[in-house]
């Protein structure tokens, strides 16, 4: 018994501390989720050929992909357009530059391979202002791009981006006619920060583009258009079922969007390498006053509200999906359940191959035309 006892009083310890190492590790993931990243480097500069204008990538499954795409670089451009693949091998992919580097110009070795393409809104070439969208965050910088209708498209991006991200999609939208609102929202380092500074996965941020829908009924609109990309699907979707202006909504676009929370962050945890319970666990931290605080999360964040699938019938507008089934990061499975359970609004062309929110660099021709059709389809274009 005694012997026993001096067990038990050596295991102690090492229990309560494996118990609260555990506790720590479950608080550190959950705070990954909620707390603003903005993505770092994701592939190598290997070579610059200013005489040929062609750049050596290292290969990953982005670097690889045809299209075109940007390259946020530290050296003497910052942000650099990158073309068709020219060549490449099992480690290394050498791409046509469509930004002109000088000879001698510094481009540092890491690099951010990114789908955004255009990085502000005088690339664009058409008319275009500053506006100030005043939110419950705050003052919340946008970009209007006026045209003739009445119906206005309101952009909002995804995690850990800004609305750079949705330029790629203004000129379709323009060519049918539409006002464009690329909007920001709380946490995103443009739009004010909240008193914790984390993200709630659209529990929150729809506030935000609640009040840009306000603004454009006060500027002309008399119906909108959500569009969002990633995250930017989920605060949209959370703007159309809880928006005191939901029947103004005419519609929604959604690319690569996050349709349910858990199906993300359940593969994400996969393909991190993090095995059951630790998903689960983490999100019912999230799910918790106490715990959620402690994650760096300002209030409980509700999944089952998060939950679209779930929550289909409450879905009014009709809705255009566009997803490619291998995204890589925002498994495509919730949109497909999404359209399942609501056939009679849900449009959602095939698109594979070119992974999250890089439809439009993949295959330009096949997104616009999806978007264009669809647009026509509702009688929202200009020439429907």
């Amino acid at each position: 018994m005694k012997s026993l006892r001096h067990a038990v009083a050596l295991l102690l310890p090492v229990l309560l501390a494996l118990g609260a190492a555990s506790a720590l590790l479950v608080l550190s993931i959950a705070r990954r989720v909620v707390m603003p990243t903005r993505s770092g480097p994701n592939t190598k500069i290997l070579a610059v050929d200013t005489g040929a204008q062609t750049i050596e990538l290292a290969r990953t499954l982005d670097t690889e992909l045809p299209g075109r795409y940007g390259l946020y670089t530290t050296g003497t451009y910052g942000y650099v357009k990158l073309g068709a693949v020219l060549s490449a091998d099992s480690t290394t992919v050498r791409r046509k530059l469509l930004t002109q580097i000088e000879p001698g110009a510094r481009v540092d070795r890491d690099a951010g391979f990114s789908g955004w393409y255009y990085s502000a809104p005088s690339e664009l070439h058409l008319p275009w202002s500053n506006v100030l969208i005043g939110s419950p965050a705050g003052p919340c910088p946008a970009w209007f791009f006026p045209a003739a209708s009445s119906t206005w498209v309101i952009q909002v991006h995804g995690r850990g981006t800004t609305r750079a991200e949705c330029l790629r999609a203004v000129p379709v939208l323009h060519a049918a006619g539409l006002p464009n609102l690329v909007v920001s929202y709380r946490n995103d380092g443009e739009a004010p920060r909240s008193r914790g500074g984390a993200y709630a996965l659209g529990a929150a941020e729809w506030r935000d583009v609640d009040a840009a829908i306000a603004y454009a009924l006060r500027h002309g609109a008399e119906r909108v258009i959500l569009m969002g990309w990633s995250m930017g699907g989920a605060v949209s979707l959370q703007t159309a079922v809880n928006s005191g202006n939901r029947d103004r909504i005419a519609g929604l676009i959604l690319e690569s969007p996050v349709v349910d929370w858990r199906t993300v962050l359940r593969y994400q945890a996969r393909e991190a390498g993090l095995r059951a319970p630790l998903p689960a666990l983490a999100m019912g931290a999230l799910s918790l006053p106490v715990t959620a605080r402690l994650s760096g999360a300002e209030d409980a964040i509700a999944f089952d509200r998060l939950d679209m699938v779930a929550r289909a019938e409450e879905l009014a507008a009709p809705t255009l999906i566009l997803h490619s089934d291998d995204d890589g990061f925002v498994p495509a499975d919730a949109s497909h359940a999404l359209r399942d359970a609501r056939p009679d609004l849900v449009t959602m062309p095939v698109f594979s191959g070119a992974r999250h929110t890089k439809i439009w660099n993949y295959d330009e021709t096949g997104w616009t035309a999806a978007v264009r059709d669809w647009l026509a389809a509702q009688g929202f274009s200009a020439s429907a």
